[in-house]
Parts: structure tokens; sequence; C-alpha cells
């Protein structure tokens, strides 16, 4: 396991420049277990993304895709190599400056949207902030602006249970914008909702990428990846082709 310092580096000169890349993942290897049932999930890796893109990783299950968007989120660390935010290292910090970095500048959707059942969808959307030690009443209109983006200033106040799917996954997009996000990771955010309402949440997500702001989706389904700006294929824990989608 890579090692780790306190202190949570900000970028020098040169990677504060504007073709820095969102993301910067390199040489990454990931293992599971030890000799001799060690699984390899990743080897040697590179992988970048650049400011305003929209990338799709497909590949069959178990190819490691989804340990690779774990990693580049912060959530899982390589067994071996580095993986950069704008310049800042993710992989030799500590993990209270891994937290703060996930809570601010990385959001996250996943295809179970992971809502907490006992908030509401502007409560929900609002957490992230209150994490990060603001006010519930500061909070709260920061939310409904996010949920009027997305389309759900009527629902504010409705349970997860009381939402359709597309209507939950719209709230989990939501609070993934919510403060000055830079990457956005979506794992599957389709793959349990219909053909109309994939192309909207597709459509929500496009709308994301912006100068200072890029997304990376993990889908099996070829005709969301088609509709991203790059498509790379991932084959036993390696990257094995990299082609232009329909928006490039």
């Amino acid at each position: 396991m890579n090692s780790r310092t306190d202190a949570y580096p900000s970028p020098t000169p040169d990677q504060a420049t504007s073709s820095q890349p969102i993301l910067a993942m390199s040489g990454i290897t990931r293992r599971y277990g030890a000799p001799p049932a060690e699984v390899t999930a990743l080897l040697e890796v590179d992988f970048r993304v650049e400011k305003g893109e929209m990338v799709a990783l497909v590949g069959a299950s178990g190819s490691g895709k989804s340990t690779l968007l774990t990693i580049a989120g912060g959530l899982e660390q390589p067994t071996e190599g580095r993986v950069e935010l704008e310049g800042r290292s993710l992989t030799e910090i500590s993990l209270t400056a891994l937290a703060e970095i996930r809570r601010r500048s990385i959001g996250f959707v996943f295809q179970d949207f992971n809502l907490l059942s006992g908030l509401t969808a502007a409560e929900n959307v609002a957490a992230p902030l209150e994490l990060d030690s603001m006010s519930t009443k500061a909070a709260r209109p920061i939310a409904l602006q996010r949920l009027q983006q997305v389309g759900l200033e009527d629902r504010a106040d409705a349970f997860p249970n009381e939402l359709s799917g597309g209507e939950r996954q719209r709230v989990a997009i939501a609070r993934a914008l919510i403060g000055e996000r830079r990457l956005l990771l979506a794992d599957e955010p389709t793959g349990s909702l219909d053909s109309r309402t994939s192309d909207e949440i597709l459509g929500l997500l496009r709308s994301a990428c912006t100068p200072t702001t890029a997304v990376v989706i993990v889908t099996h389904d070829q005709e969301i990846a088609a509709q991203t700006d790059r498509i790379v294929t991932i084959s036993d824990g390696r990257i094995i082709d990299e082609r232009a989608g329909a928006n490039r």
C-alpha cells in the first residue's frame, strides 16, 4: 500500500495550469487477497480525464471497471500506482484529508441511489454540505437550487420511498453535484431505469460537464456509452481500447 502523509498537498504552479487534467491515474494495480489465492483486479492501468469531458468505462462484469471508478474517487486505495485530482495526490495523503477531498470535490452516483431513507430529498442533497460543517439553514437553499436544476423542486420534501426510480436517481445526481465538484463518478446510473428515463439521466450528467468538471460513467449499455466523448474498454484489469464517442 502506498505511504501517506498528513498534509493535503497543494498543486505546484505548473500543476495548476489549465492543461492539468481533472483526473490522472498512473500505474494503477489493485490486488486482493494473498498468494496463492491472490486476485488482480487492475494491472498497471494509466487513465486520464480532461476538464469538460464525459468518459464511459465499458467491459464485462469482473473486468475491473468498477474497481477503477472506486479508486478514482478515493473510496479505495490501489496496491500500486498514483491517483491525482487536479494535480493533488489521492494516494499519498491522510484518510482525513482524503475524506475532505471526497466531500468537496468528488461526486458519486450509484445504480442503487444510496439515498438515506429517513431523510427527505432536500435533506439528502444537503447532507454533504452539513457533513462539511455548514448549517442546515444555510444548506437547504443550496439543496433546493440543485433539485430545481434536476427538475424536482416540487418534490423537495418527499422521502425516497415516495419517489420513482428516475426521481431517486435525479436526487442522487443533485446530491453529487452540490458544492464545488470537479469530478462526477457514476456507476451504472441508468441500469435499473427505462430507456426514456435513462436518456434524461444521461442528459443531466452531460450538463454536469463544464470547463472545470468532468464525468466518468461505468455502463454496460453501449448506446449510453456511445453518447459520451470517449469510450474506454477494460478487460481482465487492463485498458484494451479507447475510441471517440458520438459527442467527440
